[in-house]
């Protein structure tokens, strides 16, 4: 039984670092573009993308997954006026343009990138003045200095901020589950149901203890690296 449980919870594992690693590969760039946004000298892009992330981060995620999986179904079945329950239901179901996984990872990474461009616009502001201007008198351009001098100073700001972020990310797959997307604590509950087994919910637990622990010692040794910024 023990066996036939871990296999079972390594099969919803499966999704949960699919969903983990697809959502930061497009949650770190998309962030750091929208923090370009947020500090753009052109208001309407400034504001427009503040009052986005102002959105996205005061808003729960749950919440976004389900506007995102369902309100396209709903919002066609509003068009074609149907008022039956029943056909509603079908109506909704046919017309979701998001296969359920898609939908999370959308929401996920809409979500995430938003909390992320606030941490990389921390990071960025965070630097002195003078740096910009020390590499504008050596005559460096402005892509030069970012990249050259300011960058790798940002990212030993943000390395901290970033790597809890990240480890909610990995708890926050489980929410997943809301629209019936199978990962690691489904496949735990499926044995209280099937079985009346509840140890197999609690041995999830230790996936995401074991994950988290090398994603701590990662960001440790990150930190490390970094250390020649110091002082």
């Amino acid at each position: 039984m023990f066996w036939q449980v871990t296999l079972e919870l390594l099969k919803g594992f499966g999704t949960t670092l699919e969903l983990f690693a697809l959502t930061l590969v497009f949650a770190l760039p998309l962030g750091l573009i929208l923090s370009f946004g947020s500090m753009s000298k052109f208001k309407p892009i400034k504001y427009l993308v503040k009052i986005f992330v102002w959105i996205i981060r005061g808003t729960p995620l749950m919440l976004q997954m389900l506007v995102i999986y369902f309100g396209p179904g709903l919002a066609a079945a509003d068009a074609a006026k149907v008022e039956n329950p029943n056909a509603l239901v079908a109506w909704v179901a046919t017309w979701s343009v998001f296969d359920r996984f898609v939908a999370v990872l959308i929401a996920f990474v809409i979500n995430y990138a938003c909390y992320f461009s606030e941490i990389y616009r921390g990071g960025i502001e965070g630097i002195s003045k003078g740096q910009y201007e020390a590499g504008q008198v050596l005559g460096m351009t402005k892509s030069q200095i970012f990249f050259k001098v300011v960058l790798l100073q940002v990212v030993k700001r943000i390395i901290p901020p970033m790597s809890n972020e990240i480890i909610t990310l990995v708890k926050d797959t489980s929410l997943a589950r809301i629209i019936a997307v199978y990962e690691v604590i489904w496949a735990g509950q499926m044995f209280i149901k099937s079985q009346g087994l509840i140890w197999p919910l609690f041995y999830t637990g230790a996936f995401y203890l074991l994950f988290n622990g090398l994603l701590t010692i990662l960001f440790g040794k990150i930190e490390k690296k970094l250390d020649y910024f110091r002082g």
